[in-house]
């Protein structure tokens, strides 16, 4: 059995920037399983005179300490469902206290693009550049987004564009369910407040979040779905996420068969 090649250090640092790692916790590296032998004990010394004992503090809740999921998640609820505005909304997401990640990430990433645009993208969640910038999709993928949607007539003044998690996972790992079920309604309330005529789900963690389906990607793309707002349906279209694209380049000939069903909804003459 021939023994795989050893990796150079390039090759190593796409590793580590692709799995999240892009920042270092010290200046010195720190070799984590090397035995460090305890110190000694100190020599016990006999107090001059009995010192009073302080009385203890009571413990104090860190404002970082997230609520229990199911009580952030009806705290979500009830915040998004009162909010009149985008705006109003923005202002409820910067301060809604019952999401850890809000904690962990830079800043909020809200959305981009005009909220009068009769589409709609919604991706899962925040990455490195986007965190660092406070808007979706800029880095690599939003760079392919914006040729994605420019190859049918459209840019980002006439097209909104957000996530469904609003703030940046820790090394980007994927969300948890209850991150995820706790963000919900916030991303609910901001397609209803577009209220657009297309909504595109991009990626597999999107469209299953938000169409409710449990089929994976593959299945789902290039199907219309109805998304009930409970004032109107909108016509949905799950494709697949520009960061899933630049991994498999192979399949944007399947994405752009559904950016020409899209247009054709949309009427702008490109399909």
């Amino acid at each position: 059995m021939i023994p795989e090649p050893t990796p150079t250090v390039r090759e190593l640092l796409a590793f580590y920037l692709e799995a999240g790692v892009d920042c270092a916790l010290a200046e010195e590296p720190i070799d984590r399983l090397a035995e460090v032998d305890a110190p000694p004990p100190a020599p016990r010394v006999a107090p001059l005179a009995e010192a009073p004992r302080p009385v203890a503090a009571p413990a104090v809740m860190r404002g970082e300490v997230a609520p229990a999921p199911d009580v952030a998640i009806a705290s979500a609820r009830e915040a998004a469902r009162t909010a009149p505005t985008l705006e109003a909304l923005r202002e409820l997401m910067q301060s809604f206290e019952g999401c850890a990640l809000k904690h962990t990430a830079t800043r909020l990433v809200f959305a981009d693009g005009n909220p009068q645009a009769r589409i709609m993208f919604v991706g899962e969640a925040p990455g490195r550049d986007e965190d660092i910038e406070g808007l979706p999709f800029v880095g690599r993928s939003g760079k392919l987004l914006d040729r994605m949607i420019g190859a049918i007539g459209l840019d980002r003044s006439k097209a909104y564009i957000a996530n469904v998690i609003p703030w940046r996972p820790p090394g980007n790992r994927t969300p948890t369910p209850q991150e995820t079920q706790i963000c919900l309604p916030f991303i609910q309330r901001q397609i209803e407040l577009v209220n657009p005529d297309v909504l595109v789900t991009l990626g597999n963690p999107s469209t299953q979040t938000l169409l409710s389906t449990r089929e994976g990607i593959m299945r789902t793309r290039g199907r219309w779905f109805d998304y009930d707002t409970g004032a109107r349906t909108i016509r949905a279209l799950p494709t697949f996420h520009p960061a899933y694209l630049l991994r498999s380049p192979s399949y944007k000939r399947l994405a752009w068969q559904d950016l020409r069903a899209i247009a054709k909804v949309l009427g702008n003459g490109s399909a």
